[in-house]
């Protein structure tokens, strides 16, 4: 429903004295509000998204130890349960040593590797040195042979020899090139093996840390749904073992009539209050207007999301009911509280304090919302009144 009211602060009060032209007591001082048009809705104070958050286990268990309670609050990474580890300890050192065996087994081929390229270069040297001593013989023999020092067969054992030579280094070069080639494939299927069983140790050490249970957010514990000693089954859906509410992350959830939802947008400043502190006003923020709606007694709404303003942690709670006041249009004006007024014949009346006699004055009202009532006419700003004068005998 869309009504008009103030948006005001609290109100300035100054104590008055008897005069003999009226009573006394408590006096308000008429000052200059906001008054605005407003959207007004019920709702409840929520979580924000992320806000409420279900801890539960991913792997299965007893547990050992529960040391959450409703109402405590914990931190971030904060201890809430641990299961019991025998088993998984036992898989973590199984994995271990399989790891170990692994990195052993490959530090092993890495030697052999490094000995057998190691010979077969020192192989590849030797038939250098045959080759280059083979070349001399060949060069020296072609010498001889030019002076005619020396006979044919000489020079073609030479030629042989350097031909058998250089065969040979060549078959030394390829078996090097070769085994080299076969070593890093047998390195790289070494490691992998390694990084295999590594990973497999990791994936155990996580699994282990499972059993630890923390909680992912800062926030008031809200239940608690296990406790010490029970065996719990992971599947599908993780085991609840408490839920956590951060309650410094609330909003409030307020169902506006379809009629009225065309006038909401993001951004407008709302107000609203709560059973549990009917006099504490609470200021607010449009953040999102759901596009779905919803239907409550045959009516139409669509939910629309105000961030709570302000710290109001100490107070405000999940599902709270709220009253809301969504604050549209908005104009300056004389406001005094509703309780100063009283009705005479038909008229609004306020006791007027001018020094310290008090007199009756005819006023005329505009818009009006809860504890607050706009003057139109008869005051002046800076006027001071009786806040709460007597009943007027006979008034309507």
């Amino acid at each position: 429903m869309l009504l008009l009211g103030p948006l005001v602060a609290g109100a300035v009060l100054a104590c008055g004295g008897e005069g003999s032209g009226g009573g006394a007591g408590e006096t308000v001082r008429v000052e200059r509000r906001t008054f605005a048009s407003t959207v007004t809705a019920i709702g409840s104070v929520q979580p924000q998204i992320g806000a409420e958050v279900r801890v539960g286990a991913r792997v299965s268990g007893r547990v050992r130890r529960l040391v959450a309670n409703i109402g405590d609050r914990v931190e971030r990474g904060q201890l809430i349960a641990e299961l019991e580890t025998e088993d998984l300890d036992a898989i973590v050192a199984q994995r271990r040593a399989e790891a170990e065996a692994a990195e052993s087994r490959r530090v092993a081929l890495e030697r052999r590797l490094h000995d057998q390229i190691a010979g077969t270069r020192a192989e590849v040297a030797s038939r250098e040195a045959m080759l280059r001593q083979a070349g001399e013989e060949l060069t020296r023999q072609t010498s001889l042979m030019r002076e005619r020092a020396t006979s044919q067969a000489a020079l073609e054992m030479a030629q042989q020899a350097h031909d058998v030579a250089a065969a040979q280094l060549e078959v030394a070069r390829r078996a090097l090139q070769v085994q080299e080639g076969g070593a890093d494939d047998q390195r790289a299927e070494a490691a992998s093996a390694a990084a295999a069983a590594s990973a497999a140790l990791r994936a155990a050490e996580v699994g282990r840390s499972f059993t630890r249970i923390t909680a992912p957010i800062s926030g008031v514990v809200a239940s608690v749904a296990t406790q010490e000693g029970e065996t719990v089954a992971a599947g599908l859906n993780a085991p609840t073992f408490v839920t956590i509410v951060d309650l410094a992350r609330l909003q409030v959830n307020a169902y506006v009539d379809e009629v009225d939802i065309g006038k909401v947008a993001v951004g407008q400043e709302a107000f609203f209050t709560v059973d549990a502190f009917p006099a504490r006003d609470f200021t607010g923020r449009v953040t999102a207007i759901y596009p779905t709606a919803t239907i409550q007694d045959n009516v139409v709404k669509y939910v629309v999301a105000l961030e709570v303003q302000g710290d109001s942690t100490e107070v405000l709670r999940p599902e709270m009911t709220a009253t809301v006041r969504i604050a549209l249009e908005s104009r300056s004006a004389l406001a005094v509280p509703t309780r100063a007024i009283r009705r005479d014949g038909g008229q609004s009346i306020v006791f007027l304090r001018s020094g310290r006699t008090t007199e009756p004055r005819v006023v005329r009202l505009g818009w009006r919302d809860g504890p607050w009532v706009e003057v139109v006419e008869g005051l002046n700003e800076g006027d001071e009144i009786l806040a709460d004068p007597p009943a007027i005998t006979g008034g309507n």
